[in-house]
């Protein structure tokens, strides 16, 4: 892979990451286990990430694109 193509890649990464400020994903926790019978829940987890985040990336991206360019 060259500069160029993993400049492209960043930027897209840090355009995903302006336009969704975050994701959430569930998890099975164990509550109750007595031998045959297991009692679960699903336990929510979130992650989020500022905006501003997505721009410095979009920004180190721009900056490896066209220095790859210049080669």
């Amino acid at each position: 892979m060259n500069a160029k193509t993993i400049g492209l890649i960043i930027l897209a990464i840090g355009l995903i990451m302006t336009l969704y400020s975050g994701f959430n994903y569930i998890t099975k926790e164990k509550v109750v286990d007595l031998g045959s019978i297991e009692i679960t829940k699903d336990k929510d987890h979130t992650v989020n990430w500022s905006p501003f985040i997505g721009f410095g990336v979009i920004v180190i991206g721009g900056v490896v694109f066209f220095a790859g360019k210049k080669k």
